[in-house]
């Protein structure tokens, strides 16, 4: 006899879930994080260790991708180390040029509009000297924990070796849940939503690269100084939709304003930005992410702000991945399709709406006959 529920009861069971989920995630945040990056970076390693294993062992072939990867991070971490450690030795040039500007700034409101330039120069200077000793308190806090740190760090390469080298026995783990004959399907859907996901990881990391030369080289143009560090520090920022750029724009801007104490040479610093936004959105984004898998830049935002406040930074940096894998899934599972639906941009390609058919296609084919 079957029992039916009332829906309240099921959506009281469903918030309930969503409440331990968010939980959960919290409490074995140290766990999950590290095995969420080493889930993302497996995924981009896949094709590399599958080529090199023509060739070579397995093992062999996972360690040399994992010394190439952490080669390219520490190349990059070094380098946009080193940058801002020069641009931090220059804060306090830069502090009391703000304020000598800042001066103008309130002495040009007396004169043409009789503003009385009060107290907000003091009081800028203090908000500085907050910054300041902010940044201190955070420093020190952060060496504090850099053995954690590291201890977490080392965890991911281990990680990573073992869910590419015992990729196979997940497979077989997957088949005891699954009867002979649904097997091959479900197997062929895992595998199209594993390339669609390193699709759009790869992706991504390709349209961050492009806008950070743009970027670099606009800036390089311009004569800013530190332009390379801003290019790839606003190239990547633009993960997050629409916010992203502004705030990228912002820091050189006012840089070139402190130092120049031009506005025509800050308004072409974001006519750079907001150019290279239109190339972006336009044309880098859509040819390159856009036939794997799109995100509307609501539901960007959104993952945005609630990875921050379940993760804090680690989290804002893998809610862009996780969304888009779950919008994958989702894809591939009818009862869930809506919610993929949701997530969806509404720019979508031609080739991944067939892709989404085909996922689909297979999806019904593991359900059988009724």
């Amino acid at each position: 006899m079957e029992i039916k529920l009332p829906s309240y009861f099921k959506y009281t069971v469903i918030l309930l879930g969503l409440f331990l989920l968010l939980h959960f995630l919290q409490t074995f945040s140290p766990v999950l994080i590290p095995i969420c990056f080493a889930g993302l970076f497996s995924l981009l390693l896949l094709p590399m260790a599958r080529s090199l294993e023509r060739r070579l062992p397995r093992s062999v072939s996972i360690i040399i991708s994992l010394i190439v990867i952490i080669i390219v991070l520490g190349l990059l971490i070094w380098f946009l180390s080193a940058q801002l450690s020069n641009f931090s030795s220059e804060l306090a040039e830069i502090n009391s040029k703000f304020s000598l500007l800042l001066a103008k700034f309130q002495a040009f409101l007396f004169e043409r509009f009789g503003i009385k330039p009060t107290n907000k120069a003091e009081f800028m200077q203090k908000a500085l000297g907050n910054v300041t000793q902010t940044g201190t308190a955070f420093l020190g806090s952060t060496i504090s924990l850099t053995t954690g740190a590291l201890t977490v760090l080392s965890l991911i390469p281990i990680y990573i070796f073992c869910m590419l080298y015992y990729r196979d026995h997940l497979r077989q783990f997957m088949f005891q849940f699954i009867t002979k004959d649904r097997r091959e399907p479900l197997m062929e859907t895992v595998d199209n939503i594993q390339r669609v996901v390193q699709g759009y990881l790869s992706g991504l990391l390709i349209v961050i690269l492009v806008v950070s030369v743009l970027n670099s080289v606009g800036l390089m143009i311009m004569g800013v100084e530190y332009a390379i560090f801003f290019g790839v520090m606003a190239a990547i920022l633009t993960v997050i939709p629409y916010i992203g750029i502004l705030i990228g724009a912002m820091f050189p801007a006012l840089f070139v304003l402190v130092n120049t104490g031009s506005a025509g040479q800050m308004l072409i610093v974001i006519g750079i930005f907001a150019f290279v936004q239109f190339l972006e959105g336009n044309f880098i984004t859509p040819f390159v992410v856009g036939s794997k898998v799109s995100i509307n830049p609501f539901a960007a935002i959104l993952a945005l702000i609630i990875g921050g406040e379940i993760w804090g930074a680690p989290g804002m940096i893998l809610s862009i991945p996780i969304i888009a894998i779950l919008k994958v899934i989702f894809d591939a599972y009818e009862p869930l399709q809506p919610f993929g639906f949701l997530l969806n941009d509404i720019h979508n390609g031609p080739e991944e709406n067939r892709l989404l058919k085909k996922l689909k296609s297979r999806t019904n084919q593991l359900k059988g006959p009724q």
